[in-house]
């Protein structure tokens, strides 16, 4: 059987969505099939923003009189995508077959063996070359070359292997004015933890710390990267869907022109201070906007240099992103796409549900707490997830789940707050204190007396409706060996990873 002059003989055929993709049989390792969540996501994602792009564009177009009705339906109800790192082109191939209104998609790989798979995969979907546009090149230079406005893209797509902080820079400046950026990190260990923070300073300008919010924290790192990156050219990043997914974090950002909006991220910008022994966190923006609309610097810092509650030192962290990092207006509408949608069109599409129900119910306080954690450091049993959350909305303070860890609690609820919370706990299951060392935080802790009884009268709004209805919230191990596959290396390299590959290992080196 042959597709024109392909020997199908000589390939795997994986079929995912409405595409259907061609592997060299000796490369198939390189189709992660964890992965697919994140294309699922991605065509969900880019279809409602363009929804909302393209309404825009159409009114915009009514306001202008020179523009005549045949550029209004030709030019303003059809979209660009560059796909920057396409390497077989599967998520091209998806776009193009599974997003209406598509003008053209590049897919784009520095290697010219994925570049001639991109075609095959092409013409084995039955589709044009105008319409998805397989191009040999640099991803970066690619979108430098596209930086004037009539050569942006609407949609810049970058999912390398690692990090993505080398292409931020360009791909801000290549996409159109309202734009989507759908930028992958995969590089957690650097973005999550301690252990590297001159890598995570040099590759995003911002140190992590250890807590058990370091997933989102290393969403909020990115985001600053970007905010930053975009600010240099007057361009404001609005975050609609922040992801943090198995292994790496996803984020779907619009840029629009605005210098005016681009003076505040100093004021969404904070730098966190953690304590070393009760893990009591406190972020502190770097500057404030006063009702005369000028801009001046916080007074701080926002800690003492020994911890209130503990009397340990802080570890500083930051800067990173302290404002929403959803948009919920665009959560809404992309749930609702989702819920319409069969499994036949998403294929993780319980999950998709169960994700993006969560988020649409996440408070927008940044970082969140772990129940375990804070009694682990008063050596105590751990409240009922529903007690805590009533004790805290009894008191008259929001509370809700993350996404990012099953067990979390956001809260705009101070420190001190939850530790009378936590304190009311133990008077009612009391630790043996012989047990506990004298230097240990639970001693400081627990001699304080709290300052209020926390009331764990169950309250209606503890249970959000996504664990009342058994959604898939919180994803458990997929299959046997799952996460990032391993760097390719021989022939199979220029098979499948291509031009994300390539810059892996510079950065590396």
């Amino acid at each position: 059987m042959t597709t024109s002059n392909i020997n199908i003989e000589d390939f795997s055929v994986i079929t995912e969505g409405k595409a259907s993709i061609l592997f060299p049989k000796d490369n198939a390792v390189f189709y992660n099939k964890v992965q697919q969540f994140n294309r699922d996501m991605s065509v969900a994602a880019i279809r409602t923003w363009s929804e909302i792009f393209l309404e825009e564009k159409e009114k915009k177009a009514r306001k202008t009189k020179e523009t005549s009705t045949a550029i209004v339906q030709s030019k303003n109800n059809t979209f660009t995508i560059l796909e920057a790192l396409a390497a077989s082109g599967l998520r091209s191939i998806r776009y193009a077959k599974e997003l209406p209104n598509i003008d053209f998609i590049v897919a784009n790989d520095l290697d010219a063996d994925a570049v001639k798979s991109i075609n095959q995969n092409v013409e084995h979907n039955g589709l044009s070359k105008e319409l998805v546009r397989a191009n040999q090149g640099d991803a970066c230079s690619l979108m430098y070359q596209h930086i004037e406005y009539h050569k942006r893209f609407d949609v810049v797509d970058i999912d390398p292997y690692g990090t993505a902080s080398p292409f931020l820079d360009a791909a801000v400046q290549s996409v159109q004015n309202g734009g989507l950026l759908c930028i992958t990190c995969t590089d957690l260990a650097v973005l999550t933890g301690s252990t590297y923070p001159e890598k995570c300073y040099a590759n995003y300008g911002s140190i992590p710390t250890k807590g058990e919010f370091c997933h989102e924290m290393a969403l909020r790192i990115l985001l600053y990267t970007l905010s930053t990156c975009a600010a240099r050219y007057q361009r404001q990043i609005i975050p609609l869907l922040s992801c943090s997914i198995d292994f790496y974090i996803r984020v779907f950002v619009r840029v629009v022109i605005s210098a005016a909006e681009v003076k505040k991220n100093c004021c969404n910008t904070s730098h966190i201070y953690v304590c070393t022994g009760c893990k009591s966190y406190y972020l502190q923006p770097l500057a404030k906007l006063k009702e005369n609309n000028s801009y001046v610097p916080m007074v701080g810092p926002i800690v003492n240099s020994n911890c209130e509650h503990c009397g340990n030192k802080f570890h500083v962290g930051g800067p990173i992103w302290n404002s929403s990092i959803h948009d919920k207006e665009f959560v809404r509408k992309m749930l609702t796409h989702v819920k319409n949608s069969s499994t036949e069109v998403y294929g993780t599409h319980a999950r998709m549900l169960g994700m993006l129900t969560v988020i649409s119910e996440e408070i927008d306080v940044p970082l969140f707490h772990s129940i375990s954690v804070l009694s682990s450091k008063l050596n105590c049993t751990n409240p009922p997830l529903k007690q805590f959350c009533s004790a805290l909305l009894n008191k008259g303070y929001k509370v809700s789940a993350s996404h990012a860890m099953a067990g979390s609690v956001k809260t705009d609820a101070p420190m001190d707050v939850i530790w009378d919370v936590m304190r009311s706990w133990e008077k009612l299951h009391p630790v043996t204190m012989k047990n506990i060392a004298e230097n240990s935080p639970a001693r400081k802790l627990l001699a304080v007396e709290p300052s209020f009884i926390a009331d764990f009268k169950i309250h209606k709004d503890a249970e959000p409706p996504s664990r009342k209805i058994k959604l898939v919230r919180y994803q458990q191990n997929p299959e046997k060996n799952w996460g990032p596959k391993p760097r390719a290396s021989g022939k199979r390299k220029t098979k499948e990873v291509g031009n994300s590959e390539r810059h892996a290992k510079k950065l590396a080196e």
